[in-house]
């Protein structure tokens, strides 16, 4: 499937889910039964958490794509395929968003059946009933061949990226994705002045002066879509 036909067809089964949100709303079990039949058929990896931010859903696609039992993934157990380099920018991303109540849009390494790591796209929601705040729904798509096609990393630039601190990498990935200093410190949950610190320290080990060659550093490495 071409990757623009994809997206259509995502965006087609979010707004269903949308409409299936709604109707459970006004016709009760029924519906929610329904609404389950959706999400364990759909095409694209599914998963829902609770009030409590832990995860308590996820459908067939995602199960099949990490080659493990339901049981196996909920609460914190699909945390267990995160990529270590993308851990903690995955969770505070998700964190913060849920504390917020808004929608985020994030780009992980997840584990898949065979062992491999592939790019996945979550994009989360909050969900509400009657209301009331009951949790997050997230569509996950695989993007790895859509990463791999736009670019091929720069062994150079990968070597100089991954002698920063994770840390000093989540600060680079969120400014060179467009964020202020400012929104990367309020995003990983760190003062200005901690994020402007290691903003400091990514210019000088880089060997670059200003963000846009730090912007450059991240594509060549990977870190982000050009």
């Amino acid at each position: 499937m071409a990757p623009g036909q994809q997206i259509d067809e995502v965006m087609i089964l979010r707004q269903r889910l949308a409409e299936a949100e709604a109707l459970i709303a006004r016709e009760g079990q029924l519906a929610e039964d329904q609404f389950r039949e959706l999400l364990g058929t759909a095409p694209i990896m599914i998963w829902l958490s609770g009030a409590d931010a832990m995860c308590s859903f996820f459908n067939r696609s995602w199960l099949e794509f990490r080659g493990r039992r339901m049981e196996e993934e909920m609460g914190n157990g699909w945390t267990e395929g995160l990529h270590p380099d993308d851990r903690d920018l995955c969770l505070e991303t998700y964190l913060k968003a849920f504390s917020a109540r808004q929608p985020f849009r994030v780009q992980y390494r997840l584990q898949k059946a065979n062992g491999d790591y592939s790019w996945v796209e979550d994009n989360g929601s909050p969900r509400y009933r009657n209301g009331n705040f009951i949790g997050f729904m997230g569509t996950g798509i695989d993007i790895n061949d859509r990463r791999r096609r736009a670019f091929t990393p720069d062994e150079q630039s990968v070597r100089m990226v991954f002698s920063l601190t994770e840390r000093e990498r989540q600060v680079l990935v969120l400014i060179a994705d467009g964020n202020s200093t400012k929104e990367a410190a309020a995003t990983l949950g760190i003062s200005y002045k901690t994020a402007d610190s290691h903003r400091s320290r990514i210019l000088e080990k880089l060997g670059v002066h200003e963000t846009a060659s730090m912007v450059r550093y991240a594509i060549r490495a990977g870190l982000i879509e050009p």
